[in-house]
């Protein structure tokens, strides 16, 4: 699309828009002609068959036409409005419970009219709330709503206010293809669009909103989805291509005597993996370009481990090393963990957190200033503009998805070019890597120690919850520890759910009176959080009842037992990340699931699957089919694309396709200058420029 034309017609100038339902399109980010085009249906039906009244099934999607007999309002609890058709071989209800004074007025006996839902079975068939089309005194009219495959757009009530329904966008779109859509440039080139047998974007787009058959509007959504792709990764390949070109980055040539000393000095044997992993990345770090690498690995599989080597290569090569974690707490424990790894050698190791004094800090910055090889550890304090690196030369981001991109990039840009190692615990298949992380080489650990024995998942019902406490009961007199997780913070009207608060008051005056059971939820200030879990970190609290605040990063050896209240409330990732904070030792562990006996589907196979399997890339396939990619990593600020209707795990094959297609075009094109590339270039530098900005610091 030329920037003359998304200018020239602003939306109000479209026929069935105007000035106000521009207005509310606007709230909804519809803004110009392209967000238009790109509104994309929710749904389709099709309604090419028609079936006669005297051939309706209950549960039966269809549309019918027939002859308005009967109008009225019919008073129940509420008024409802219905009407009742015939075709002359039969006959049908429709009802409607909302609008009754606008539908009263808008229906007549004795005219046409088309109507499609599901068909039910209340003292005779009946459609409630049906779609419809009046179609005049005969059946024969403009059946715009029927005969065809029919889109359904996403609604809302602004959307309602202004009387704009999916039959609205229709109508528009109906104007709008036969008239100004037809000049649309097409961005893709044409060797593309050969090699696929695409069909021009003005047609595509058509094709979307308006399907003349069920093969056109698949034709349609495959093209978008390899768009919506391809646009991703050609923006990976250009940051990629950008990265490796730059000249100037650091070569960490000098081997580790540290790294060598650690690996010595280390009480238990390393997996396969952590050797395979330190490999390569230590030959990365040895390239004279930035490194870009997300290392991914299961709850427990040794990342922090892999982290300090690493870190250790570039203090032997002269450079200092900053690791930066969500929390205080895990903050803390990496502190706690690699001060004790490295203590027999002569390594400088810091922390700065939120609570660090200002006496600690003016000391911290003073030594950055130096020069001198040191790690730093720390939360987001690590990027304040007070905190001032010397000769930064390797970053380690720890579960990266709960960082900003902006805070990660505030972080990066301390040094020149440096290396950039991201992390996260959220085991991600390898269709997510390519949409997720096409820009970064990954590293996976595969493996977890031999010492740890796999957790033992069961499910229960509330009617066992005293045979559960007496369970846990017995594991705690024999010195081990246990969590016991409640989803939410405080009582909610709207779920009928125990508390945190709630359950601690119960448990500590009936089930655990005579134990020391703590309580730890996200609404506690920062000190009475670390205070709780460092009392909790030496057995001085043998049950920690808490929230979703210890599924990342909180490594207690003894607690060997959790249970998990209203475990139907939590995601299948999510509660893989819970069950990740026991088993961390040789100890036999247990993960308990207690829901009430009326689940839903999805919950049942969500326990399912945790009872089934402890293997996190697994559980992370099974997660994204159950929830969809939308949810997978969550808020915006992470920076992780977002598809309309592209789905990276349904449609891995488009994705392989279009990730070729685009390191192609980049590998012989690096620019984006020849003509036919054009397209591409404007689309990247208008319509993709913020994603381009976050790809290139993420």
């Amino acid at each position: 699309m030329s920037p003359a034309q998304n200018k020239e017609y602003e939306l109000q100038y479209i026929k069935g828009v105007g000035p106000k339902r521009a207005q509310v399109l606007a709230q909804k980010g519809i803004n110009t002609l392209t967000d238009l085009v790109e509104f994309y249906p929710r749904r389709y039906v099709d309604r090419s068959n028609i079936v006669s009244l005297n051939q309706l099934q209950p549960d039966q999607d269809v549309t019918v036409i027939g002859k308005i007999e009967a109008v009225g309002i019919r008073k129940l609890r509420k008024q409802v409005f219905y009407l009742v058709i015939s075709d002359g071989k039969g006959l049908l209800e429709a009802v409607w419970f909302n609008s009754i004074h606008f539908f009263k007025d808008l229906f007549k006996v004795g005219e046409w009219i088309s109507l499609s839902g599901k068909v039910q079975f209340y003292r005779g068939y009946q459609l409630t709330h049906p779609d419809y089309d009046r179609l005049g005194d005969s059946e024969i009219g403009e059946l715009l709503n029927t005969g065809k495959i029919i889109s359904l757009y996403p609604g809302s009530e602004e959307f309602k206010k202004a009387r704009i329904n999916s039959g609205t966008f229709r109508k528009i779109f109906s104007n709008l293809f036969h008239d100004k859509i037809k000049s649309f440039r097409d961005p893709l080139p044409v060797k593309l669009r050969r090699k696929y047998h695409f069909a021009e974007r003005s047609v595509i787009l058509e094709h979307i909103h308006l399907p003349e058959s069920q093969t056109s509007l698949e034709k349609a959504i495959n093209r978008i989805k390899y768009e919506e792709f391809f646009y991703l990764q050609l923006m990976f390949a250009l940051q990629k291509e950008h990265t490796s070109s730059k000249p100037n980055g650091i070569a960490f040539g000098r081997n580790s005597v540290l790294l060598s000393q650690l690996f010595k000095s280390l009480p238990f044997e390393m997996t396969g993996a952590q050797k395979r992993v330190v490999r390569e990345i230590r030959e990365d770090m040895r390239k004279n370009e930035p490194m870009n690498r997300l290392l991914q690995g299961d709850v427990g599989s040794g990342k922090t481990l892999v982290a300090l080597m690493i870190m250790l290569v570039a203090l032997d090569n002269g450079y200092q090393a900053a690791i930066m974690a969500p929390t205080e707490i895990l903050a803390e424990q990496h502190y706690i963990n690699i001060s004790k790894m490295v203590s027999p050698f002569a390594v400088n190791v810091n922390l700065l957190t939120g609570k660090t004094t200002q006496s600690q800090r003016k000391k911290i910055n003073d030594q950055l200033k130096t020069k001198e090889p040191q790690i730093l550890i720390g939360t987001q304090a690590l990027i304040q503009d007070s905190v001032g690196f010397e000769k930064l030369g390797l970053v380690v981001i720890d579960e990266q998805h709960r960082f900003g991109v902006m805070q990660r990039g505030a972080l990066i840009t301390k040094g020149l070019n440096i290396d950039i190692l991201v992390m996260t615990a959220t085991p991600i298949p390898r269709t997510l890597a390519l949409t997720a992380y096409g820009n970064l080489d990954v590293s996976v650990l595969d493996e977890l120690p031999a010492n740890r024995k796999p957790i033992v998942t069961a499910w229960r019902f509330d009617n066992s919850a005293e045979k559960i406490y007496s369970f846990i009961r017995e594991r705690v007199l024999a010195g081990e520890q246990a969590y016991i997780i409640y989803p939410l913070v405080e009582e909610s009207e709207k779920m009928d759910l125990k508390a945190a608060t709630e359950g601690f008051e119960f448990l500590t005056s009936g089930p655990f009176k005579d134990m020391k059971v703590g309580l730890l939820h996200g609404r506690m200030k920062a000190p009475e959080k670390e205070k709780i879990m460092n009392l909790f970190l030496k057995n001085k609290i043998n049950i920690l009842v808490t929230t979703t605040v210890v599924e990342v990063g909180v490594d207690v050896a003894n607690a060997t037992i959790m249970l998990i209240e209203h475990a139907e409330r939590f995601g299948l990732s999510q509660l893989h990340q819970l069950r990740g904070r026991v088993g961390r030792s040789d100890k036999k562990s247990y993960c308990i699931l207690k829901t009430p006996h009326n689940i839903g589907e999805t919950a049942q196979q969500r326990n399912k699957i945790m009872i089934e399997t402890n293997d996190g890339f697994l559980i992370a396939e099974k997660d994204l089919e159950l929830r969809g990619w939308g949810d997978f990593f969550g808020t915006k600020q992470s920076g992780m694309p977002e598809f309309k209707l592209a789905n990276p795990i349904r449609d891995r094959e488009i994705l392989e396709k279009a990730r070729r297609d685009a390191f192609e075009i980049v590998l012989s094109d690096p620019q984006l200058r020849l003509p036919e590339h054009s397209g591409l270039h404007y689309q990247l530098k208008t319509k993709f420029k913020e994603r381009m900005e976050l790809i290139n610091i993420s």
